[in-house]
């Protein structure tokens, strides 16, 4: 009995000793940085995920473009898009340059990714709508401010949105297009108030606009919201009906994809059509 008992004694020390030392092993694994900004603009707190590529240092010289991830919350594009970054950094793939993403969490996407719209049933089923002009100006005065101030930035800066992401970052190209040098827009909710932001004057097409600016349309095989494929060849036909030398642009259509599945694929064919270099 004494041995049995001697035995279940020395098991249970040898368990907890065994737990112990794999868990003194035990690391957190970490691809970035959280970071909270205090929004005066929005008059809220926003979480930013932010992944630094390999060799990031803050007292190197070096410094690296910026990609500006709506939808960004660790739940949402965050990890998928910063895998998809080191994947296209490697060496033997080499199609984009080292590059920090910023992941911006969401708070209320309906609120920040639409414009004001007078159509009754869209108002009714997005009531918190409407205050794009809010999270662009916090994107200008707050938020791009931040991260140049914090981190190695150069003025490479890309912005990346999807569905109500690309509404929002296509009001930005067509109404503020020099807050961001690159633009990655996929499957955009062009359809919000019946259109409208497809008849807005591209300020990219003003004479005075001189900056270079990069574009990528893509959008998926949407037999259930055709609409939004149709809208999203009407974007692209705003930069054929007048090419820019300035302006680099470039549709996409992906046949065998859709709304639910074409992020991952539709952003690193982006990478490659925009940033890949000749060999």
């Amino acid at each position: 009995m004494h041995f049995k008992i001697l035995s279940i004694f020395l098991f249970l020390l040898f368990c907890n000793n065994t737990f112990s030392q794999n868990n003194e092993a035990k690391k957190l694994f970490a691809i970035g940085e959280i970071v909270e900004l205090e929004s005066t603009i929005l008059n809220e707190k926003r979480t930013l995920n932010i992944y630094l590529p390999e060799g990031y240092h803050p007292d190197s010289t070096a410094t690296y473009q910026v990609i500006y991830l709506l939808d960004g919350s660790a739940d949402e594009d965050f990890i998928h898009v910063a895998g998809l970054v080191q994947f296209a950094n490697f060496p033997w793939v080499d199609i984009l340059p080292k590059t920090i993403v910023v992941g911006i969490g969401n708070v209320d996407r309906k609120r920040d990714f639409t414009y004001p719209t007078s159509v009754k049933e869209i108002k009714e089923a997005f009531p918190t709508s409407g205050q794009s002009a809010n999270f662009i100006s916090f994107l200008e005065k707050e938020l791009q401010p931040f991260i140049d101030k914090h981190y190695k930035t150069n003025s490479t800066k890309l912005l990346l949105g999807q569905s109500l992401g690309g509404l929002v970052a296509t009001e930005i190209l067509l109404k503020q297009p020099s807050l961001f040098s690159h633009y990655i827009i996929i499957s955009p909710s062009l359809w919000w108030d019946d259109q409208t932001l497809l008849k807005v004057a591209p300020a990219f097409l003003t004479s005075d606009f001189q900056k270079d600016l990069s574009v990528f349309v893509g959008v998926g095989n949407e037999d259930k919201y055709k609409v939004m494929e149709t809208d999203a060849r009407s974007l692209f036909a705003i930069f054929q009906k007048e090419e820019k030398e300035n302006i680099n642009a470039h549709f996409m259509f992906f046949e065998n994809l859709t709304h639910a599945d074409i992020l991952h694929l539709a952003v690193y064919d982006a990478f490659k059509a925009l940033f890949k270099k000749e060999k």
